[in-house]
């Protein structure tokens, strides 16, 4: 991928109306879906991030080792951010630090009982919303792809993505 200055997009052709508004469409129902998982944290007495880092807590300890580290890569955050939401997390007994037998020094992060209930009723919620959001979601992404698939040039790489 090329660089560009921060605050300058890459240039790579002009972008036509109809995939301007499957653009707005997607960023739209992705939006409103967000929007959805704050509320329903919220209304679980949760902060929407603590229902993030559950989910990443889960979706790690299957490829990957939950430690602070992979749980701040994973939520695009700074190492130190996720120790404060972990900090604030074991405070509400929603998940617990361990050490890695093999390494003593690695700190891993897991679910409580109390953070794994949690996560599965919101999951459920969240299942639920996402499968009526889907139809409008797909609709603006296979405009989306049929429209890079259709450019003149257009890499079987890209095409693939």
């Amino acid at each position: 991928m090329a660089r560009h200055k921060r605050g300058s997009a890459p240039s790579r052709g002009a972008v036509s109306a109809g995939e301007l508004n499957a653009l707005v469409q997607f960023r739209y129902e992705i939006r409103r879906f967000l929007r959805f998982s704050e509320e329903a944290a919220r209304a679980a007495g949760l902060e929407p991030q603590q229902y993030v880092l559950m989910l990443a807590i889960r979706g790690l300890s299957a490829e990957h080792a939950p430690t602070i580290g992979e749980i701040a890569a994973q939520l695009q955050i700074q190492h130190h951010s996720a120790v404060e939401l972990i900090d604030r997390s074991v405070t509400r007994g929603l998940v617990r630090r361990t050490r890695n037998d093999g390494d003593r020094r690695q700190v891993m992060v897991e679910l409580t009982a109390k953070g794994d209930r949690l996560l599965r009723d919101l999951a459920a919620h969240h299942r639920d919303q996402l499968s009526e959001a889907a139809p409008a979601l797909l609709a603006a992404l296979t405009t989306l792809m049929q429209a890079v698939e259709s450019r003149p040039g257009t890499s079987k790489r890209t095409r693939a993505m």
